[in-house]
């Protein structure tokens, strides 16, 4: 049913959402014009809205669904962890082999801490290294995503006129109001560039607790760090007594151990979340045990007091564990394949319709621009007005002809989805491109 249909249930919704949230929605992401609608159920790779309309979904809950929507073995598993209670104020067994589960999955998580989404991950993960450290800066990439945390946010959305020169990029808030210590205490480094990176590292260096990097960041361009610079940061932070932090809330999708297995390296403390909660909320720190001792509540000094009510919740702990034992070695391998059938594919449309596009990603990941090269960081992925007009006009129509996609025109798939949903998906992404340039 077409969105500006007076008899549309979710407009209906949306007209009573505007009296008691902000906007009529709790997260900005969902919101659509005139109005978001409203889910009724998810099966597979599959949305149904409440008005009857059904739309295969790329988006995937913004990459934190590997196996879709309502897969029957983590269904299942949780039907029967409901009856038994969903909280306690006490240990569950579902917490210790979830945690040995993720532990398997990769030689340097020697322990691991629970909490309820990626944004407390990455908050503990500075946290930690400011308790190990004594220092109080950190370094993050211009443009990546962190999370919602003050420091972690900081130049996120920066632009042209006040990002900086790429010597000394601004440390730009994204909330007003943002206090001026909190910037002070972010060096903003450009993401894959090591000789201007070192440069700024070094002039903060007996400051600096950590650094911390996303090897995909999605608003960077979603292209992968390089060997160099992870290697480089890496040496970095050994170097002069910091900590390495790696970002992998979404990018543990990408090997059975994570995207860090890409590398010939091993941070210090991992951030994770998204698929590792099965579809609940869900944030994890792994690390070294000489890293995550800091958390340690049977050592005589605690460093770093770390609680959550609903952290390890026994629900989010049975769905994370199947859902990550039904992700092992092979459903990575044919996932990311997938990945790659899509980049190829989306780049064949490209070159038959002749528009000045290209696509990015790695893995079973992808984002497309409307630029005629792929970016190599922030400041050349940058959309000014017109791009992202565009680019909101392709994943309007990805939507209204049935196949759901992340606002930026990216996508992060699901073991559900198979090649003749790439391939419908494909098709109407080339008619998209068609349709955009009769509309320039």
């Amino acid at each position: 049913m077409n969105q500006t249909d007076t008899k549309s249930k979710s407009k209906t919704l949306y007209e009573e959402a505007l009296q008691v949230l902000p906007g009529g929605i709790s997260r900005n992401t969902i919101y659509r014009k005139p109005h978001p609608d409203y889910a009724a159920r998810g099966e597979g790779c599959r949305v149904t809205d409440i008005d009857g309309v059904t739309r295969v979904d790329f988006a995937n809950n913004m990459a934190s669904l590997i196996h879709g929507h309502a897969h029957p073995q983590v269904v299942a598993a949780v039907t029967e962890q409901l009856s038994r209670g969903t909280a306690f104020t006490m240990a569950t067994e579902a917490e210790l082999r979830f945690a040995q589960h993720i532990c398997s999955r990769n030689s340097g998580f020697e322990k691991i801490r629970f909490m309820n989404s990626g944004t407390e991950a990455v908050m503990a993960g500075i946290k930690a290294a400011r308790a190990i450290t004594g220092r109080p800066k950190i370094a993050k990439s211009e443009g990546a995503y962190h999370g919602t945390y003050d420091y972690a946010e900081v130049s996120q959305k920066s632009k042209p006129e006040n990002w900086g020169s790429e010597l000394n990029p601004t440390s730009v808030p994204v909330v007003e109001g943002t206090p001026q210590s909190a910037l002070e205490d972010v060096v903003i480094i450009p993401f894959n560039d090591v000789p201007r990176t070192l440069e700024i590292l070094d002039r903060h260096a007996k400051d600096l607790a950590c650094v911390v990097i996303d090897p995909l960041p999605h608003r960077v361009g979603l292209i992968p760090a390089s060997q160099e610079f992870m290697t480089a940061i890496r040496k970095w932070t050994t170097d002069n007594g910091a900590l390495f932090l790696l970002d992998e809330v979404i990018t543990f999708r990408m090997g059975f151990g994570g995207a860090q297995g890409w590398y010939d390296v091993q941070p210090d403390l991992t951030a994770l979340g998204k698929i590792i909660g099965g579809g609940f909320p869900v944030g994890g720190l792994a690390g070294s045990d000489a890293s995550m001792s800091c958390l340690d509540p049977t050592r005589d000094r605690l460093p770093f007091p770390f609680s959550g009510t609903f952290s390890a919740n026994p629900i989010t702990m049975t769905a994370g564990r199947v859902a990550m034992e039904l992700f092992d070695e092979e459903a990575v391998g044919k996932l990311n394949q997938l990945g790659q059938y899509a980049r190829e594919k989306i780049q064949s449309a490209i070159e038959v319709t002749g528009i000045q596009a290209c696509v990015t990603g790695a893995g079973s990941m992808f984002r497309v621009h409307l630029k005629p090269q792929p970016p190599v960081e922030y400041r050349s992925a940058y959309q000014d007005k017109t791009e992202a007009s565009q680019i909101a006009f392709l994943v309007n129509y990805l939507y209204d002809q049935g196949c759901m996609m992340i606002n930026t025109c990216s996508a992060a798939l699901s073991t559900a989805l198979t090649h003749a949903e790439v391939d419908q998906m494909v098709e109407t992404l080339q008619a998209g491109f068609v349709a955009l340039q009769e509309k320039r």
